[in-house]
């Protein structure tokens, strides 16, 4: 069942950089998307529509989607938890809006305060708003794999929180492994759940790498069929709930390892590289991604031996 083609969600621009202390102008913001388009990224997450009060990193939301260089056949989407931040977002012309739902009340509490139901019913007018304007809703289940209050979340508890997305209309189902401590059977446990409910087309993988199981992860995704996953650039995206941690699987690794079963993904690995390169850059840091830092230590090995 291994596709022999995947697509990949770029997040670096948005989950990638959200925790970022150190400020990115919208000019690097913009310049990272025009990179990562121009590396064959055709799903771009740019920005989300928060209250800078909670999210100071993503007030230039409107500046950086004006600044775009729109390609044609790339999809740029946002993260809008709510009406308030989908009236923001419209003027932007997003071709797609994000919306999450937690698997445990405990986070659903900790993190939005509210219940997981309650944060549903803020979703539905969402929903129903970006359909309105022929925008496509992608969903995601949070803290699949763990909790960071609850621990252990079962496969119910994902395929009710699957259940209630797909019932206000959310288009698209993502499995996230928030805290990264998920591993490849309790991936595909959680992902049968959901592909209860969507099609094997609208059902993708969201795993962090906070304990190193991400790619692993991924495989054992590719095993069900699943071909649509986040990920992103230079392994922007820290854990909050594991300091130190690392966070979101770097893009770069990902397209090294499907590259190398044979399955195509339409990325220019070098690109990409130099994508990361860059952010990394801006941010006065190396890139998380292993494969990043290698190729740019070849790269600078070969400039020196020349």
């Amino acid at each position: 069942m291994i596709p022999t083609s995947v697509t990949l969600v770029e997040v670096g621009p948005r989950d990638g950089l959200q925790n970022e202390a150190q400020p990115v102008s919208a000019a690097q913001k913009v310049e990272l998307v025009q990179r990562l388009q121009a590396a064959g990224c055709r799903e771009i997450e740019v920005t989300s529509f928060v209250s800078p009060k909670w999210v100071p990193q993503m007030a230039d939301n409107a500046e950086v989607m004006a600044g775009i260089r729109r390609q044609s056949g790339v999809r740029y989407s946002v993260l809008t938890p709510n009406m308030k931040g989908l009236e923001a977002a419209l003027p932007t012309r997003p071709d797609e809006i994000v919306v999450f739902g937690a698997a445990t009340e405990a986070f659903s509490q900790r993190n939005i305060n509210c219940s997981i139901a309650d944060s549903i019913e803020r979703f539905r007018p969402v929903v129903a708003a970006a359909h309105a304007a022929g925008i496509k809703v992608r969903g995601a289940v949070s803290c699949a794999l763990g909790c960071p209050y609850q621990g252990e979340v079962s496969a119910d508890e994902v395929e009710r929180v699957v259940r209630l997305l797909k019932d206000i209309g959310v288009d698209h189902c993502g499995i996230a492994d928030t805290i990264g401590v998920g591993t490849p059977r309790r991936a595909q446990a959680a992902l049968e759940r959901a592909l209860k409910h969507y099609p094997l087309a609208e059902v993708s993988g969201h795993f962090h790498d906070t304990y190193g199981q991400a790619l692993a992860n991924i495989y054992a995704s590719l095993e069900l069929g699943l071909h649509v996953f986040d990920t992103s650039i230079a392994g922007l995206g820290g854990c909050p709930y594991a300091k130190g941690a690392t966070g979101n699987v770097a893009t770069e690794d990902v397209v090294f390892m499907l590259h190398g079963m044979g399955i195509a993904t339409g990325i220019d690995l070098d690109l990409l590289v130099d994508a990361g390169g860059y952010i990394s850059d801006a941010l006065g840091r190396p890139p998380v991604s292993r494969v990043g830092k290698t190729l740019l230590a070849k790269r600078r090995q070969a400039a020196a031996a020349a």
